[in-house]
């Protein structure tokens, strides 16, 4: 697999890291890949099919069950992440370092992985990243506008990580590294229903 060197039996792993983000295994799995697709002229492709896939096992409950498993076999892993991944179009690369990891026994720290090739990539882009949470789907339009409402707030280059999920009440949660610049609306209404409590 090219720089990402990793041999079986052995689990011998060669990485060159590159910012305190991309530390310990999920950090150098990511750095690898990095170097991988930034050599290949793959970084946007890798990063959506990153994103796309991070959901993906969000979403769906077997999915996460299989990713998470230490009773599952790696074949069978690799075979069922391969097999996603094609399914959506994935860049050969990306189907090839999730197999990797998957045949490592290492697909437990793949969320983890992607965040880091994420970070990774938005510090070499100069940009700051943050997590977009929403009830359902944003259109291409309310991402254009949350970027933009946000690259306003902070006062640079903004990488959005979008995230689903349902059991929001509405309204978006946004985090810019730690910091909450929103709050959703089951956040307000938890607030309430606690203040409610110290009433009569």
């Amino acid at each position: 697999f090219g720089r990402f060197a990793i041999v079986r039996g052995e689990k011998r792993e060669t990485f060159r890291p590159m910012s305190s983000q991309t530390t310990g295994l999920a950090g150098r799995y990511a750095a690898a890949l990095y170097e991988l697709a930034d050599a290949a002229k793959s970084l946007d492709a890798v990063a959506a099919d990153l994103t796309a896939l991070n959901q993906i096992v969000t979403e769906n409950a077997d999915l996460a069950r299989l990713v998470r498993s230490p009773v599952i076999g790696s074949e069978a892993q690799v075979k069922a992440m391969t097999a996603v991944l094609e399914a959506a179009g994935a860049n050969p690369l990306t189907v090839k370092f999730v197999g990797t990891v998957a045949d490592n026994r290492r697909l437990f720290a793949l969320s983890q992985m992607i965040t880091a090739f994420l970070a990774e990539l938005a510090r070499r882009r100069g940009e700051i990243q943050a997590d977009v949470t929403s009830a359902v789907p944003l259109t291409e339009a309310e991402v254009a506008a949350v970027t933009e409402s946000l690259r306003g707030a902070v006062g640079q280059k903004v990488a959005v990580n979008l995230a689903v999920d349902p059991s929001l009440i509405g309204g978006l949660i946004v985090r810019v590294g730690s910091r909450m610049v929103d709050s959703s609306l089951r956040s307000k209404i938890n607030r309430l229903q606690l203040s409610m409590k110290g009433v009569g």
